[in-house]
């Protein structure tokens, strides 16, 4: 089993930028999706960027040229770069992997933590 974990979260005030991090426990293979999902309290987790084995990037519209999600495969790593972060982007973001490619199909859509595979523990991100 894999287990991935979130780093990078904080507090930063509208206008700032934050960068997560996310990094598996053993290697991970290169033909795996990852994505980056967020929740607020009472509401389903979202999926707000994905990537598929090719590097190609998918957001959802409400992030959409504020976020850049990357994976760099030696390191075992993923990376979500947030500008221009609103007080909207506040919520628990969560790192996730799975080798079904059904995961980019989940960008801008909720999800449960049983659609995929692997789930990271969620680092909290809050924006004033």
């Amino acid at each position: 089993h894999v287990q991935l974990v979130e780093s990078g979260g904080g507090s930063v005030q509208a206008g700032g930028s934050l960068t997560l991090s996310c990094t598996a426990s053993r290697y991970l293979e290169p033909d795996f999706f990852m994505a980056w999902f967020r929740q607020t309290p009472g509401k389903d987790r979202v999926g707000v960027a994905g990537i598929d084995p090719d590097g190609y990037p998918l957001y959802a519209d409400s992030v959409k040229g504020r976020f850049t999600i990357s994976r760099d495969n030696a390191k075992n790593t993923l990376y979500l770069q947030m500008n221009k972060l609103e007080p909207e982007d506040t919520a628990t973001y969560y790192c996730v992997a799975d080798s079904n490619k059904g995961l980019m199909n989940a960008i801008g859509h909720p999800a449960v933590e049983d659609d995929f595979t692997h789930w990271g523990q969620g680092t909290q991100v809050t924006v004033s």
